[in-house]
């Protein structure tokens, strides 16, 4: 639970570097990269973080710019990095404007469910870690290296050993 703004503010900076070092790692080859049929690939894992950052918070009454649900992936790899990064920093501001640490222990009901803004703060940082996950799965599949996360992956810590 998060008890002020701030203490937010900083585990989203922290959460959303590591997404961006995700992101900054596929390439326009990689995006189609999926485990099977009808899965997400990398690129609509990847776009789907930036959608749901902006549908949630939004849901949540929050007013900021970002991509709407629907809107298609872009084709470039590099487009949907600048995406993540420009909504992120949109919410942060946005939360700065818009919230005081009372508001975090407002209730509300998003998407059917009664949470509070500090239960959505925490649920998509969640929401974040398991995409990212599942997207190192994947990007290994596409031959990438992956960057590590929260802590060196294989082939830093091979790097270090040498």
């Amino acid at each position: 639970m998060f008890v002020s703004l701030n203490e937010f503010q900083q585990e989203w900076k922290r959460e959303a570097s590591l997404t961006g070092k995700i992101l900054n790692t596929l390439t326009d080859e990689s995006l189609d990269q999926s485990i099977a049929l009808d899965h997400f690939s990398l690129g609509e894992l990847g776009w789907h973080l930036s959608q749901a950052i902006y549908g949630l918070f939004s849901a949540a009454g929050l007013k900021f710019e970002g991509p709407e649900r629907g809107a298609g992936v872009p084709e470039s790899a590099k487009e949907i990095a600048d995406v993540y990064e420009q909504t992120s920093s949109n919410l942060l501001q946005a939360a700065g404007e818009q919230w005081t640490d009372e508001t975090l222990k407002q209730s509300i009901t998003v998407f059917g469910q009664e949470t509070t803004i500090h239960g959505i703060m925490r649920f998509v940082i969640q929401h974040q870690a398991h995409h990212r996950g599942q997207m190192t799965v994947l990007m290994r599949q596409a031959g990438l290296v992956v960057p590590g996360v929260y802590g060196p992956s294989k082939e830093e810590r091979e790097q270090i050993g040498k």
